[in-house]
């Protein structure tokens, strides 16, 4: 008899994105395949103390209808044993009792190269990019400057950090209203703001700098929302593309989460075949560039005129019920538990030791 695959599940953390990452959670619980994997699940709470919780105290966290957070729910249980014991931390305290790690962590501290150099030094095999990937693609600054330099279609961006003055004139020349304002390091759309007058820009960099030292202001595109999601490590492969209509002024993480008529989704996006293809090309060409593993997912705007501009890349993507990334491999042929299989075949095959592992089919 085989062994089962024993899945640690990294979630929660420090993070604003706390809340969407035990969605992603739950969502991946919902759909694994309980007969070839012993899922180890593993919360981080908000002041950043990691807890091992059984599949029992797991599910237990699901059962109110919005978001939720372990350690809210815990407060509501009266403390009553909901969570396990607190442990000391050290990354070596699961190399015995875990083969791989799926991280659910999303912003900071989560997608950021943190967890990613904790794990590595453990030298236990992790879904996903790797620290320099994961770290560069997390800063939206680092990242737009090398896809500058490698040729690729990006918005016009400035950033500032928060000692730094903001000249509002030379700002002004180079940008016309509205525009974006965003922390550097964030994710879900957390601290985004679009910013039509100079008040309100004021206000959008005070917003702004509350969750990052560095704050970018870009330029507002005006086009579809296109993603797609790319998969693999040496030689990954794209999905088709899909778009995204916002009902909101843009897609904010209120649209994304909270309010269930915050976008229409068309999956797959209605393109040409060669649209589709040069989405395609360029999402993986940045996939290479920025060195990253196992899954992205890459968003891009299409004008009117239909050139593409590349957005950004999220190397930990969203995995809840109405998330894009698995979405878009569902409509390309590939369901939400084969996609956690193929995630967790290509952790291993990152570890030199551990590339002869293959998950049961």
């Amino acid at each position: 008899m085989v062994r089962k695959i024993r899945l640690g599940v990294l979630f929660g953390g420090d993070s604003p994105e706390h809340e969407v990452s035990i969605a992603s959670a739950s969502t991946l619980l919902e759909n694994i395949d309980l007969d070839k994997y012993e899922v180890v699940p593993i919360g981080i709470n908000k002041r950043g103390s990691w807890f091992l919780l059984s599949l029992k105290q797991f599910e237990l966290l699901f059962r109110q209808k919005k978001l939720s957070s372990f350690e809210s729910y815990r407060k509501k249980r009266g403390n009553q044993d909901f969570l396990s014991k607190e442990i000391f931390f050290s990354p070596f305290t699961f190399k015995k009792k875990i083969d791989v790690i799926f991280p659910m962590l999303h912003g900071p501290c989560g997608e950021d190269g943190t967890i990613q150099g904790v794990l590595h030094l453990a030298k236990i095999p992790f879904v996903g990019s790797g620290v320099l990937a994961s770290s560069i693609c997390m800063d939206k600054t680092m990242m737009k400057r090398i896809l500058k330099n490698a040729g690729l279609p990006i918005p016009k961006f400035t950033s500032f950090h928060l000692q730094e003055p903001v000249d509002m004139n030379a700002l002004l020349n180079d940008f016309e209203f509205p525009f974006f304002v965003k922390p550097a390091n964030m994710g879900s759309s957390i601290g985004i703001s679009k910013v039509f007058d100079e008040e309100e820009f004021l206000k959008a960099l005070d917003k702004a700098f509350k969750y990052d030292k560095t704050v970018l202001v870009e330029e507002a595109i005006e086009g579809r929302e296109i993603e797609c999601a790319v998969l693999g490590n040496l030689t990954p492969k794209a999905s088709f593309p899909g778009e995204i209509i916002p009902t909101h002024s843009f897609y904010s993480y209120e649209a994304k989460y909270l309010d269930e008529k915050g976008a229409i989704f068309k999956l797959p996006a209605p393109l040409s075949q060669k649209e589709s293809k040069k989405i395609q090309d360029l999402a993986i060409l940045a996939f290479h560039l920025l060195k990253c593993e196992g899954m992205a997912r890459v968003d891009f705007f299409l004008r009117k005129n239909g050139s593409l501009v590349l957005n950004e890349i999220n190397t930990i993507p969203g995995f809840t019920k109405i998330s894009l990334y698995p979405k878009l491999w569902e409509i390309s042929g590939l369901s939400y538990r084969n996609l956690i299989d193929e995630l967790v075949t290509l952790a291993f095959q990152k570890e030199p030791e551990k590339r002869r592992i293959e998950i049961r089919k």
